[in-house]
């Protein structure tokens, strides 16, 4: 299986989360909590969910997630930091960041569809890495369709990052400085991964 497809609320729970974009925790009905029991996490279970949560919230899978990590290894700054910025700078990222879309998974579906054009150009890979100055626009044949008219509904409620601007005349982001490591997930720890993959 590439990506989890199963219910979302179960996956939540199991990676320690509240909520992930418009899905939020069911609360579980337990029995007698006298009678429960709590499985104690080791340092290695801490690192491993950690990385699990990662790659949960971002959608990447675990060989392309790896190899994030080795190219933050090699970047100067903070490894863990470096990681969390080339996740955020996916392309699929930068348009969920842009408020037009409810998740990554739908932003993630309309990039692989070809709606999107960066610099003009057309790319339909999520992975795509987006630099400052790069503007990403709907695709002619797009704006026609209604996920575009769904992405217009969205960007009026939903307020995009401080380093995508957006156009919503002609519904386009441009992104106007590097993402940080502080515009990430801020619920992943990133220093249990790094200690992960350093074994």
């Amino acid at each position: 299986m590439a990506r989890y497809i199963g219910p979302i609320q179960k996956k939540l729970r199991t990676l320690g989360l509240e909520s992930y974009g418009v899905y939020t925790t069911r609360k579980e009905k337990r029995g007698n909590p006298a009678l429960s029991r709590r499985r104690r996490i080791t340092n290695y279970g801490l690192q491993l969910r950690e990385k699990q949560k990662a790659r949960f919230l971002y959608g990447v899978l675990e060989k392309q997630f790896k190899n994030y990590y080795e190219k933050a290894l090699y970047m100067d700054g903070i490894t863990g930091d470096n990681l969390m910025i080339l996740l955020e700078r996916r392309l699929d990222n930068v348009l969920y960041r842009s408020g037009m879309f409810l998740t990554r998974k739908q932003s993630r579906q309309a990039v692989n569809h070809g709606h999107f054009l960066v610099n003009s150009k057309k790319v339909d890979i999520p992975s795509y890495q987006v630099k400052m100055g790069d503007k990403i626009q709907w695709t002619e044949k797009a704006a026609k369709t209604s996920l575009y008219q769904f992405a217009i509904e969205n960007s009026k409620t939903i307020a995009s990052a401080h380093w995508v601007s957006v156009d919503t005349d002609e519904m386009s982001s441009t992104v106007v400085s590097e993402p940080t490591a502080q515009d990430g997930e801020l619920v992943v720890d990133t220093v249990q991964i790094v200690e992960f993959y350093s074994k």
